[in-house]
């Protein structure tokens, strides 16, 4: 099946054939046709399928049939609106609009925090078609009174399974409940929780539902293996294996801010040139770090998994859980880096004595025993003893979810970015919880 065959105008085909793609995918082929018609949507799939422009192309093609009716020198108000939980997964789908709809008259912008506000006020002031955003820095704009949400005619919620996790129920509520009660609602999910169920069931109408994949199955094509280590000797074996099988593009997950440091220092003494991402670094940290990953110039990007949402390289060959996470479906959330868009991709774990219950939660998940192996020259002590996991929140414990907090939610003053681009209001991240402010 082609793109034009799912009702999309020659000049988003065109943009969709510059960008090297002849062949929808699957959630591409059911979702498309369904945003077209108007209906609400639940749609499952794992990242790394195609879903972005499963929403964004149908979009584009709405929008722009209504294009030429819309009156001359009038301010454009905001007619799609697209929440993502990280800054990364945001700037990755405005990207991906201003892509597609390069040969139309639409206008676009993304807006997150870790960034200075004005230049997303000025932006909004000139009016926009389609506007990508995190929820916090969203709040922020609308409590400055800079931005109209009262002519949105399409939501979605992307990633919504990771902004409940993160926390974020209390803003997209608040977000909805400025909206116009007549419009069309998308939301994407690579799980179908009881808690999206009950978010899905409070926002959408007569819904058409799609999974793809079902939940908790990682993408087929990915290659898992684990190697047992002991856990002062992971990094030692993370460059052998590097420098053994001469890994290029490498993405490493760790649980916490510190850990992510520390291992990337400690790969550039060893000759790996390597930097991290995560909560505490600024947006122009981690926009120079992914550009130098995507590019190929940095050997290793080592990142916690809310810094990783939204990394979208087509052919990432490599991703290694340098740590367990300590949710299950984080796991998948992980290995969906790589093997994307029908690519084949590996994903390797370190896994210490400590992590032997993280390990059987995830297989449970994943109804799959992964393979073990052993690296010659670091085979784990038979009489270690199992000690308890930092999870990065202040506390340890073997395994499990962080419990939520029962604090409410500080304000801070108008224009910082209360969310941090999506991370410091998550409730079960394994990179730990701060308070705003």
């Amino acid at each position: 099946m082609s793109f034009s065959a799912l009702g999309l105008s020659e000049e988003i085909v065109r943009a969709v054939t510059e960008r090297g793609y002849l062949t929808p995918t699957p959630i591409q082929v059911a979702a498309i046709p369904a945003v077209l018609s108007g209906r609400d949507l639940m749609a499952g799939a794992q990242t790394g399928t195609g879903k972005t422009a499963g929403f964004t192309l149908p979009i584009i093609e709405i929008l722009s049939r209504k294009n030429d009716k819309k009156e001359k020198g009038r301010r454009v108000p905001v007619k799609a609106l697209i929440l993502t939980p990280t800054r990364e997964l945001a700037a990755q789908v405005e990207e991906s609009v201003v892509e597609y709809g390069k040969h139309m008259k639409l206008s676009s912008t993304v807006i997150f925090g870790g960034v200075s506000i004005n230049p997303q006020i000025q932006k909004l002031r000139t009016g926009v078609d389609i506007l990508v955003a995190t929820p916090g820095r969203l709040l922020d704009h609308v409590q400055q009174r800079t931005l109209d949400l009262s002519h949105v005619e399409i939501l979605v919620l992307d990633e919504a399974d990771r902004m409940l996790d993160m926390g974020f129920i209390r803003d997209i509520r608040k977000i909805i409940s400025l909206l116009p009660k007549t419009r069309q609602n998308l939301l994407f999910s690579a799980t179908f929780s009881d808690e999206i169920k009950s978010l899905s069931s409070s926002i959408l109408k007569d819904p058409i539902l799609i999974e793809i994949t079902p939940s908790g199955k990682p993408v087929e094509k990915v290659s898992q293996k684990i190697y047992l280590v002991d856990r002062d000797k992971k990094r030692a074996v993370l460059s052998k294996l590097i420098k053994q099988h001469d890994w290029f593009q490498i993405l490493v997950f760790t649980r916490t801010k510190h850990g992510a440091n520390r291992l990337a220092e400690q790969l550039n003494k060893d000759g790996i040139s390597s930097l991290a991402i995560h909560g505490n670094k600024s947006q122009g940290a981690r926009t120079h770090a992914l550009a130098e990953f995507k590019t190929g110039t940095l050997h290793v990007l080592v990142a916690t998994d809310i810094a990783a949402r939204g990394i979208d390289i087509s052919e990432l060959p490599h991703v290694v859980n340098f740590d367990l996470p300590n949710v299950p479906e984080d796991y998948v959330h992980r290995i969906g880096r790589t093997a994307r868009a029908g690519a084949e991709g590996e994903a390797i774990s370190l896994v210490c004595i400590d992590e032997h219950k993280l390990l059987e939660g995830i297989e449970r998940l994943i109804k799959i025993s992964l393979p073990r192996e052993v690296v010659p020259g670091f085979e784990p002590d038979p009489n270690a003893k199992a000690e308890p996991i930092d999870n990065g929140q202040g506390r340890r414990g073997f395994s499990g979810r962080p419990k939520p907090s029962s604090r409410s939610p500080q304000k801070t003053s108008s224009g910082n970015d209360r969310s941090g681009g999506g991370e410091s209001r998550r409730s079960g991240s394994s990179e730990g919880r701060t308070r705003r402010g």
